[in-house]
């Protein structure tokens, strides 16, 4: 099997399934239990969470424990919205944000907010002048993807927050679910107030994300409850799923340091022997521009879900757009921001890499391309 949906989701590690067989079993009670069972529940939540800490450069009491990304964006953009109602009613994102963010902007709108969608250029890729742009007395809250889920386009996420340090009654909340442990970035140094994490997008498990909030910023919880995790998400807490996501974090960012190099390799490769394909046209922009683990590319005239089934008879797996939005046939609003043509977009693929895909698959890729492609077209005919 060849798998290079990563972006859709990861294989768990092995490691990661370990660490959470061992402590749902060994260690399964409420942390909240004041017993010794209890006890040494909430020990090993109080070390993952300073693991993560430690990871992220950033304060524990600034980690969050969440049930993943879309969780994560809803707590803060509801949250911001409800705490600040009273000072602003504006909001500014842009249009190539993941569904977590633009349908909670709908349900915002929806709500009296006032809503900026600041647009991309032909790299995918929003300018942080015009983000600044819009800011008015009103706006209290400015939400911007680290890294473009459809393309791997890379927003100037350091650049934002610089400007937006003159703006200090502006929340900055950054979605960095598809750019954790495969694009560098220093919380602090870009001025973030939050950001999101999802587990499962590096080799951890479904139903765990992790949330970002600089400490002395207030944000109404979006769970009331039992007021477990400070009173900001409550419910008995998932301490394996915890324990699993540090471990998780941990070998991701090592494989960053250590492994870039072969995802950067494996999609220059591609790229090459993709433009060499007639009717295929690449959409991901540059590298340093985008990240080396996207890549998204179109071949003129075929359907998409045909295609993607096709490779898959080959064992070889991919997707059109976003996972989330796969099933649905939406035309990428990332390409279309982009200024891909309607017909061109309902064509496009999406390839991402995990640090343990190797250059030896990737030749079989572009030979199994190649071949569809012929084999289609000929069909076609």
């Amino acid at each position: 099997m060849i798998y290079i949906d990563n972006s859709a989701t990861t294989k768990p590690f092995s490691e990661v399934l370990d660490a959470y067989t061992t402590v749902s079993q060994k260690y399964f009670g409420n942390p909240s239990s004041i017993h010794g069972i209890g006890m040494e529940a909430e020990k090993l939540l109080i070390q993952a969470r300073e693991q993560i800490a430690e990871l992220l450069e950033v304060k524990s009491n600034e980690i969050f424990f969440t049930s993943g990304g879309t969780e994560g964006n809803n707590t803060v953009l509801k949250g911001i919205a409800r705490t600040f109602k009273g000072k602003g009613n504006h909001i500014i994102t842009t249009t190539i944000e993941h569904d977590s963010i633009h349908k909670v902007m709908e349900q915002l709108e929806e709500d009296g907010f006032t809503i900026t969608y600041v647009p991309v250029n032909e790299y995918g890729q929003v300018s942080a002048e015009d983000i600044i742009k819009q800011i008015r007395k009103e706006t209290i809250l400015v939400s911007v993807m680290h890294v473009n889920n459809e393309v791997g386009s890379i927003q100037p996420i350091e650049e934002i927050g610089w400007f937006l340090s003159n703006y200090p009654h502006v929340f900055f909340h950054v979605d960095g679910v598809q750019g954790i442990g495969k694009q560098p970035i220093s919380l602090k140094k870009a001025n973030i107030d939050a950001y999101t994490i999802s587990a499962h997008k590096f080799h951890g498990l479904k139903g765990n994300g992790v949330l970002y909030i600089k400490e002395g910023k207030r944000i109404q919880p979006l769970l009331a409850g039992g007021g477990q995790e400070n009173a900001f998400r409550s419910g008995t807490e998932n301490v394996a799923g915890a324990v699993a996501t540090a471990k998780a974090l941990r070998m991701q960012l090592q494989n960053q340091k250590k492994k870039m190099s072969v995802l950067t390799q494996i999609n220059l490769y591609l790229r090459e022997q993709l433009a060499r394909i007639d009717g295929v046209s690449i959409h991901s922009p540059a590298l340093g521009k985008s990240v080396p683990h996207i890549l998204n590319f179109s071949i003129e005239g075929i359907k998409a879900e045909v295609f993607v089934h096709a490779l898959e008879e080959r064992d070889i797996y991919i997707s059109t757009t976003s996972a989330c939005s796969s099933k649905t046939n939406k035309v990428s609003k990332t390409l279309l921001g982009m200024g891909v043509s309607e017909q061109i977009a309902e064509s496009s693929f999406r390839i991402s890499f995990s640090y343990a895909n190797t250059m030896e698959e990737m030749e079989k890729v572009v030979a199994a391309i190649q071949d569809i492609k012929e084999w289609l077209r000929g069909v076609m005919k």
